[in-house]
């Protein structure tokens, strides 16, 4: 078993840290860079993601990793002008995997800084130029344009991160081992294949699940199957706009996915994607500022100030009411959790961002007022009879 030795273990002082594959020849590449422990823990879990989405759905798919945990992930979809405008990307001709991993990326601009980036296809030069913009620490694909390769070996002054992924790798070890503290944990690992079967159980007065929709849930519940839990996912058109992930209370899951899309959403106002800011403001900086207005009642003097140093206009908060209507106008926007939610709250709060379908395991005592609560609100609700629990 040949071992890959890693810059370090989860920190710098760790220095002994190592890779070996369990058989056979290795099928990841490494390209460019010297990988970390966190680095192969985020791509190698990133990587299986949108080959699993990319298997559900038929579409490409790319994932945004950070700490063990996906930042956004979305499937193909052709974007316009407004989307590119919104995520303050100028229009041009871009690639499928290029739209793929921006939409991936976009789905919370401030947690992708600086992430791990995975896409189920091909890297063009399109995508090489857009990530050689972006702060990010690493990509794993199945292969590179040339062109693409030499681009990006020049990121990061020659460090950033490159790993090549055999798609026709699989493995057959049936068993997970983990080290702990000088014990050895064991358990099967999760195969259970995520596709629309998942989808057939729906307890709400409401039925029907259109297709676009269907394929948003699939990749919110693949998605949810490689986050860190507690985990609830929102997600719209095929794109993961808010992730509430590692919290030891379902609810606070959910407010922090709704609160999440709520502000995905509102970065679509025309407030924000018009907003007059200084010249040669990065685009991160921007992602900062559009958040921080979105918080504007609740900033300190201090805080005002800096941001009012980054635009030539007065800034103008959006009220509440403003916000709520923003939002309505939105369809379709899914909500799937790692396991059943105990209480109604979960919906009352999903209800606010526009939910219309949800997915959970189901199976909790008070499943009835669950239910209640959903078609008070006429949502379809599927319980998939599954946790997707990830530790």
């Amino acid at each position: 078993m040949d071992k890959i030795k890693l810059r370090y273990g989860c920190n710098p002082h760790q220095k002994n840290a190592f890779m070996s594959v369990m058989k056979g020849d290795s099928p990841v590449q490494i390209l460019n860079g010297a990988p970390g422990f966190i680095n192969m823990l985020d791509a190698l879990n990133a990587w299986q993601l949108v080959q699993e989405a990319r298997t559900a759905t038929g579409l490409p798919a790319a994932a945004s990793f950070k700490h063990v945990s996906p930042a956004g992930a979305a499937l193909y979809k052709a974007v316009d002008d407004a989307y590119l405008k919104s995520q303050y990307i100028p229009a041009g001709n871009w690639s499928k995997a290029a739209i793929t991993y921006i939409r991936a990326r976009g789905g919370d601009r401030m947690s992708s800084f600086g992430d791990a980036a995975a896409v189920s296809e091909k890297v063009d030069v399109t995508l090489a130029e857009y990530l050689k913009g972006e702060v990010s620490d690493l990509i794993i694909a199945p292969d590179y344009d040339d062109d693409a390769l030499q681009i990006l070996k020049t990121k990061q002054n020659g460090r950033y991160l490159v790993l090549k992924m055999d798609p026709g790798y699989s493995t057959d070890e049936v068993m997970e081992k983990r080290d702990l503290f000088g014990f050895i944990l064991e358990q099967e690992r999760n195969t259970f294949p995520i596709t629309a079967e998942i989808l057939k159980n729906r307890v709400t007065r409401e039925k029907t699940i259109p297709e676009d929709a269907v394929q948003t849930l699939l990749l919110a519940n693949i998605v949810l199957k490689y986050t860190q839990s507690n985990s609830v996912c929102a997600a719209y058109d095929g794109q993961v706009i808010g992730i509430g992930a590692g919290q030891q209370s379902r609810v606070h899951c959910t407010r922090l996915a709704c609160g999440k899309a709520d502000k995905w959403l509102l970065q679509r106002h025309p407030r924000l994607t018009d907003f007059a800011f200084k010249d040669g403001m990065k685009r991160a900086e921007k992602n900062n500022a559009a958040d921080q207005i979105l918080e504007w009642q609740d900033l300190s003097d201090y805080e005002r100030k800096a941001l009012e140093a980054w635009t030539t206009k007065n800034i103008e908060p959006f009220t509440h009411e403003e916000k709520k209507e923003w939002i309505r106008q939105f369809k379709g926007i899914c909500l799937a959790s790692d396991a059943f939610f105990p209480f109604r709250d979960n919906i009352d709060r999903a209800s606010r961002t526009n939910v219309r379908y949800i997915t959970q395991a189901g199976g909790s005592v008070r499943d009835e007022d669950v239910t209640g609560a959903a078609d008070d609100y006429g949502m379809i609700m599927a319980h998939t009879g599954l946790r997707l629990f990830t530790h």
